[in-house]
């Protein structure tokens, strides 16, 4: 009876059924997709540019960011800048501000906790010339913590002696442009120590060379350097006895909004200052350059993946006007099959699938494009290019459900059509 024959259909093997039928389906799809394959390619290049786009963006964006935040690590870590003068900018320290003294220095270092190392910077442009070559660089003039709030190491030789930095010794440690402009890219780190370079009127021994930082932080080159003892810059160099930069870096564990006010309320208070009396000094933290300059990336990446993802909703639906037509060109295939037996879902299924692994073709070839150009994009741009397996993800996900969302009304209007106006149909 009708019984047995639903009871077998509905047996053990109707799993493997189903699978059979999907593949089947599956099969019929793509040999649809095959048979019309210019237009096919036109119907998913809306999803192929939609995606493409998407990932391309937000990789190169995600690359900025990173190369923006690596950048000013460079420059040092929880650095502080600490400037005579009301506000950062032209004209700065204009105002006729004091600039800062050693003991100023010093008085940071003793009295407030959470500082891992402070150093004075004094710079100087200048011409320096060794063996006949010369070189226009910045001079530093400084102390031994600036390695360490600076992040700078050595690739050879040594950092300054109490005594060089005691007496002003005319000694020096240069950066790695310095060191290639001076004595030639083939000459070895080790071989230029000892050597002598001459600086305004001076000439001082060359004790250590630093590691290169390589990116330039800000369009500024971090390696045309060279530091020199601070006593021997503020003498041979500037001339002044004063300090216009103190560079205090934070330990990891201090909470910098307090060593910020311990700072300057330290300062106010050595600078004699009123309750009245503006700040004569500005503290600049590079955390929060970071910070403000990564938001900033991240919501221009944010907004350019946006753009793009309309182009996907475009390519979404291209899919759904060419299934429409594809459903009036096979009315009578559909027919037939409806009139030996088909079920309505099956139909609904073939159209969808078709659909389905249409936009999910669109989105593998998007993301196979995305590659290559995020990696073009970040090479053109000198940013890392960095995998983001979540928005490739999502953007294949999205083309699929692309496929379901805009597949569904032709598909649906395909399996509802009646066999026999469907048989009639020219």
């Amino acid at each position: 009876g009708p019984c047995d024959g639903q009871r077998r259909r509905a047996g053990p093997h109707s799993h493997r059924g189903h699978l059979t039928m999907l593949w089947n389906t599956l099969l019929l799809a793509l040999r649809e997709i095959r048979r019309n394959l210019l237009r096919s390619f036109l119907t998913i290049l809306g999803i192929v540019i939609g995606v493409a786009a998407v990932v391309t963006m937000v990789t190169v964006g995600n690359g900025a960011t990173r190369a923006v935040q690596s950048q000013i690590s460079s420059l040092g870590s929880n650095l502080l800048q600490i400037r005579p003068g009301q506000r950062l900018g032209p004209g700065m320290g204009a105002s006729g501000a004091p600039a800062f003294s050693i003991a100023d220095l010093e008085a940071i270092a003793t009295q407030i906790g959470g500082v891992a190392a402070a150093a004075p910077e004094v710079r100087g442009a200048v011409t320096v010339i060794a063996e006949g070559r010369n070189w226009s660089t910045t001079v530093t003039g400084t102390t031994n913590d600036y390695f360490q709030t600076n992040n700078w190491k050595l690739a050879a030789g040594r950092a300054f002696a109490d005594d060089e930095l005691a007496s002003g010794r005319a000694v020096c440690i240069i950066g790695a442009t310095v060191k290639r402009e001076l004595f030639g890219a083939t000459t070895g780190t080790e071989a230029v120590l000892g050597s002598q370079v001459r600086i305004k009127t001076f000439s001082c021994e060359v004790i250590g060379v630093l590691i290169s930082k390589g990116q330039a932080a800000m369009g500024m080159d971090q390696d045309d350097t060279i530091l020199l003892p601070l006593k021997t810059a503020q003498r041979r160099v500037t001339g002044r006895t004063t300090i216009n930069t103190l560079l205090v870096s934070l330990r990891d564990d201090a909470d910098s909004a307090s060593v910020k006010r311990d700072l300057h309320r330290l300062l106010r208070e050595r600078r004699k200052l009123s309750d009245n009396d503006d700040d004569n000094f500005n503290v600049l933290d590079t955390q929060q350059i970071a910070e403000t300059l990564s938001g900033t990336t991240q919501l221009m990446t944010s907004l350019l993946g946006a753009v793009a993802a309309v182009s996907l909703l475009v390519g979404g639906i291209g899919i759904m006007n060419i299934m429409l037509v594809s459903v009036t060109e096979r009315t009578r295939e559909i027919g037939i099959r409806l009139a030996i037996g088909a079920l309505e879902r099956e139909v609904l299924l073939q159209f969808l699938i078709e659909a389905v692994v249409l936009s999910s073709l669109g989105g593998l070839i998007g993301i196979a494009l995305a590659t290559l150009a995020s990696i073009g994009g970040a090479a053109l741009m000198h940013v890392p290019y960095l995998f983001n397996p979540g928005i490739n993800l999502l953007s294949f996900g999205f083309s699929a459900a692309i496929g379901v969302i805009f597949g569904y009304v032709p598909a649906s209007r395909a399996a509802r059509l009646d066999p026999i106006e469907a048989l009639r149909h020219e």
